[in-house]
């Protein structure tokens, strides 16, 4: 009987050894003769869908680039007109963009608006530019939302939240502006009416939406 228990010991000992040792991802460990391969946990993608973009413009060449859809209807978002430009001038850059009649869904709640539109002026050499934003008509499920005017106002919506006229400097001096950006934290990440200008370039778009 005192030969049985030493034995017992001696095995939970090397199946001790054995679990310190597991790998926390998806390399096989053999325990005992038998094979065990951990779960691998999935890792969402993100998927980005970029609509009624215009494309980026380097800075520094006389140039423009310009977008212009009649429509948009997609399982997220349909609207209607969206158009982006983005124009270089010898000293700046000036972007902007427009759509109407928005519907947008994001993790199941409802954004409309009558119109909206972003614009930015940005100068090459870093100096203040322009940034302004417009909305009209916006409701979230329905519910009528004030707008005060105000850069960076932000709306609670469940698990996320809207900000309306969302404007931020980047480090060089360029601006980006958006209309409305709307995030549900881990779900979806939408961007509506955005125009970016300034030493990093120039870029617009009427949509832009990722999924996880």
């Amino acid at each position: 009987m005192r030969y049985i228990h030493r034995w017992i010991f001696v095995a939970l000992c090397v199946l001790s050894v054995g679990l310190l040792e597991w790998p926390a991802r998806t390399r096989a460990q053999t325990l005992g003769g038998i094979t065990v391969v951990p779960p691998t946990i999935p890792v969402p993608v993100p998927v980005t869908t970029v609509l009624g973009d215009a494309g980026r413009l380097a800075p520094g060449p006389l140039a423009s680039l310009y977008s212009e859809l009649d429509s948009i209807s997609t399982s997220l978002v349909s609207a209607e007109v969206p158009s982006a430009r983005v124009i270089g001038y010898a000293d700046q850059i000036a972007s902007d963009s427009y759509l109407s009649s928005l519907n947008l869904t994001i993790a199941g709640i409802a954004i409309a608006a009558a119109s909206a539109e972003a614009a930015a002026r940005g100068p090459l050499d870093g100096s203040p530019g322009d940034a302004t934003s417009y909305v009209s008509s916006l409701s979230i499920n329905g519910v009528e939302i004030l707008i005060d005017g105000t850069v960076n106002q932000t709306v609670a919506i469940p698990g996320g939240q809207v900000v309306i006229n969302e404007q931020r400097v980047l480090s060089d001096g360029t601006l980006v502006v958006n209309a409305l950006h709307a995030t549900v934290a881990g779900v979806e990440d939408a961007v509506v009416a955005s125009a970016t200008a300034g030493p990093s370039g120039g870029k617009a778009s009427a949509v832009q939406a990722t999924t996880y």
